[in-house]
């Protein structure tokens, strides 16, 4: 009995290890390839020597590009990036909060329904309705970031965890006077670290690797972001494809850093998922 556990152990720990390597090999090849020299890119797996040269290219004049183009273009993807993130954690706990905590709320079943009802449906089929709406605000920031910055799925996040928290700990609060803008403050949303941080790191993400969106309501150069200026790069750089695996690792950057620097809460916040 204890051989044949033994054997499914090795058996499944060898298939998590497969599952692994495949999943990490695109991350692997991506980051190999920016490094390499030009006439071996694409050829090997693995490098033989080590390079810089496809940064180089991409941040001082690939493509007819520039420097200051490619700093540009990364200020844009944070500066719509944060603020829409910011804004779907904030209007995401308002929700959840008052959903599920707010006595009086005689909408409940109806914000429920239709949350529900929307996450059945594509993204793609809203987006000439989308952009329709917001073509007023096109080639301007909050285009690029109030259209995209309510978000269904953190809605419903926050309203299932704060179905988790007991009314006696709300209940309390109020006794002592608090009122609703206290309690989200100093309760509410210090007890949601881990769900903040899963919501503001999926919606960041989410948002950071945005493309349509940005190439329909923000055509104008000086509002690339990194996305769109990497895309516009894929035609007089296809005879060096090393500066466009350079370009996709700088893209990948700020993503790990968040993810390492909260990797605790979104930890917790994926936990929470899975229960």
């Amino acid at each position: 009995m204890k051989k044949q556990s033994k054997t499914s152990l090795i058996i499944v720990s060898l298939l998590v290890l497969i599952l692994l390597v495949i999943s990490l090999f695109p991350f692997y090849y991506m980051v190999v390839q920016s490094v390499m020299p030009w006439d071996t890119v694409d050829k090997q797996l693995f490098p033989t020597e080590f390079t810089f040269r496809s940064y180089e290219h991409l941040l001082n004049q690939g493509g007819g590009t520039n420097r200051s183009m490619w700093l540009r273009a990364l200020g844009n993807s944070l500066l719509v990036s944060i603020p829409t993130a910011i804004i779907s954690v904030m209007c995401g706990l308002w929700v959840g909060y008052s959903v599920t905590k707010l006595r009086n709320f005689s909408g409940k079943r109806i914000i429920l329904n239709s949350l529900l009802f929307q996450m059945f449906f594509p993204t793609i089929i809203l987006l000439v309705p989308r952009y329709m709406i917001a073509r007023p605000l096109a080639n301007t920031y909050s285009g690029m970031i109030i259209p995209l910055a309510i978000s269904v799925w953190a809605n419903y996040m926050y309203i299932n965890y704060f179905k988790t928290i007991p009314d006696a700990l709300i209940e309390a609060a109020e006794i002592e006077g608090a009122g609703h803008f206290r309690i989200i403050r100093t309760i509410a949303f210090p007890i949601a670290k881990s769900v903040t941080t899963i919501v503001f790191l999926s919606i960041f993400m989410q948002r950071w690797g945005e493309l349509m969106w940005d190439m329909l309501v923000a055509p104008s150069v000086d509002m690339q972001t990194l996305n769109v200026l990497i895309s516009t790069q894929f035609k007089p750089m296809g005879a060096f494809p090393g500066p466009m695996y350079a370009a996709s690792v700088i893209l990948t950057i700020p993503i790990i850093v968040l993810f390492l620097m909260f990797s605790k809460y979104f930890k917790e916040g994926i936990s929470f998922m899975l229960k």
